[in-house]
C-alpha cells in the first residue's frame, strides 16, 4: 500500500484547508495509506484525526533559553546558533515519529506550509507534490522567498486551483506550466446536500431580527484585510444609500469578537448602519445563511478560487467579484452575475441593487452559476485525476 504524507499549515475551518480534508478522505478511500503533518493545530484536527494520524510541528516557545539567557545570546552573538539547534532537534523529534524514509510521496497542501516543509528535510528520492492556493498577498504574509523557492524548485508537481494561480506562479516565480495541472476538489454532491439540508431549516435570520421581506446580501470569509471586510461596510452604504426605503441588509459570516471586529463595527455605527449590516462570528451554520442570500459579494482583494462562491452559486445565489482578483472572474463570467473592475466600488453597488432588484435575473443567474459547477467541477473527474497523479510519482 503506497503511504503518503500530507502537509498543511494549520487546522482552521477555512478554504485550503476543508479542501485538503475532504482530499484526504477520498484518497484514503482509492487505497492509498496516509498520514498528515500540521504546522498548527485548530477547529478541524479532530475531523482530520478521524481520517488519519496526525503529527503536529512541535511548538516553539517564546524564548530559546530564557528572556535573561537570550539576551546574553543575542549579545554575544551566539542566539541564531541556539536557535538552529533547536530546530534541528524538532527535526529530529518529528522525523522520528513520521519515519519518514517510509513514505512514497509528499503532498504540500499550501505554500504557507514551505516553512515546515523545508525544516522537514524529505529524502532527495522522495517525490513532491504542491498544491498551490496563495497569490502575491498571501506569498507575502505567510512565507520567507528561501523557503518558497525550495519548495516550488522541489516540487516535482504543482497544482493550481485556477488560471489566474498559475500564472502568478509562472510569472513571479519562474514555474514552468507544463509541469502545473488546473486542479480543484470540490465535493460538489455532498456540498449540495448540505445546501438543500440548510434551506430546510428553520430561517436563522429570525435571530438578527430581520424582516420576512428583507434582501439579504451577503458576505462571507475570514475577517482581514485581503478579504475586503471593510469594503463590504463601505458597500453596503453605498448600495443602501441608493435604495431608501428598500428592506435591503448586509450579512457577513465569518467575523469573530477581535479588533478588527471593533473597528469594522465603528463603521457601521457612525454610518448608521447598525440596524442594516450584521457581522456573524465563524460558524458552522454557515450554509443556513448562505442558502438565504440574494446577492453574494465577493469583497476580496485576492482570492484565488474561493469556496465561497461555490457554496454560493450551489445556493442559486448570483455573485459579484473584482476582476484582477483571482479565480472567481473565471467561474461567474457574465452569466453567473457581473464582474467589475478592480476596486470599482461605484460599478459593484450599482450591479448588486440590478440584482436586488431584479427576482428574474438573480434566479437566471443563480441556477447558471450552479449548473457551471456541476458541469466543470464533477467531484469523480478531480479524484480520478489526482489518483492518477499519485500512481504517476510512486
Amino acid at each position: 500500500m503506497k503511504k503518503i504524507l500530507f502537509i498543511g499549515h494549520d487546522a482552521n475551518r477555512a478554504g485550503a484547508q476543508l479542501v485538503l480534508l475532504n482530499l484526504m478522505r477520498h484518497i484514503k478511500a482509492e487505497g492509498f495509506q496516509v498520514h498528515l503533518l500540521l504546522g498548527e493545530g485548530g477547529p478541524l484536527l479532530d475531523e482530520y484525526r478521524s481520517v488519519a494520524p496526525v503529527t503536529l510541528w512541535p511548538a516553539s516557545g517564546k524564548h530559546v533559553v530564557n528572556a535573561l539567557a537570550d539576551m546574553v545570546l543575542g549579545k554575544l552573538g551566539q542566539w541564531e546558533r541556539f536557535y538552529q539547534r533547536q530546530l534541528l532537534q524538532q527535526q529530529k523529534v518529528v522525523r522520528a515519529q513520521l519515519a519518514l524514509d517510509s513514505f512514497d510521496l509528499v503532498f504540500v497542501n499550501t505554500v504557507m506550509s514551505s516553512r515546515w516543509f523545508s525544516l522537514l528535510g524529505v529524502p532527495e528520492k522522495t517525490p513532491v507534490i504542491t498544491f498551490v492556493h496563495e497569490l502575491d498577498m498571501s506569498v507575502r504574509l505567510y512565507t520567507r522567498p528561501d523557503q518558497l523557492a525550495h519548495l516550488l524548485q522541489r516540487s516535482n508537481h504543482i497544482l493550481a486551483v485556477s488560471k489566474a494561480t498559475a500564472r502568478y506562479y509562472e510569472q513571479q516565480h519562474g514555474v514552468d506550466l507544463k509541469r502545473v495541472t488546473l486542479f480543484t476538489l470540490i465535493d460538489t454532491p455532498s456540498l449540495e446536500r448540505n445546501v438543500q439540508h440548510a434551506k430546510s431549516q428553520p430561517d436563522i435570520y429570525r435571530q438578527l431580527g430581520l424582516p420576512e421581506n428583507a434582501l439579504i446580501v451577503g458576505g462571507c470569509g475570514n475577517a482581514e484585510w485581503r478579504k475586503g471586510n471593510d469594503l463590504f461596510i463601505t458597500l453596503a452604504r453605498q448600495v443602501i444609500g441608493r435604495a431608501p426605503g428598500q428592506p435591503i441588509h448586509f450579512v457577513w459570516v465569518g467575523i469573530p469578537p477581535s479588533s478588527l471586529h471593533d473597528d469594522l463595527s465603528l463603521d457601521i455605527r457612525k454610518a448608521g448602519l447598525s440596524e442594516r449590516v450584521h457581522l456573524i462570528a465563524p460558524t458552522p451554520d454557515v450554509l443556513r445563511y448562505m442558502s438565504r442570500f440574494d446577492v453574494f459579494v465577493l469583497c476580496s482583494r485576492e482570492d484565488p478560487y474561493p469556496l465561497v462562491v461555490f457554496e454560493a452559486g450551489l445556493s442559486g445565489v448570483p455573485v459579484v467579484c473584482f476582476d484582477g482578483a483571482g479565480g472567481a472572474p473565471e467561474l461567474v463570467e457574465a452569466d453567473g452575475g457581473f464582474v467589475v473592475p478592480y476596486l470599482d466600488l461605484d460599478a459593484m453597488s450599482s450591479q448588486t441593487l440590478q440584482l436586488l432588484q431584479n427576482p428574474d435575473l438573480r434566479q437566471q443567474m443563480g441556477k447558471r452559476l450552479s449548473q457551471k459547477i456541476m458541469e466543470r467541477h464533477p467531484a469523480q473527474q478531480s479524484v480520478e485525476t489526482i489518483v492518477t497523479l499519485f500512481h504517476q510519482f510512486t
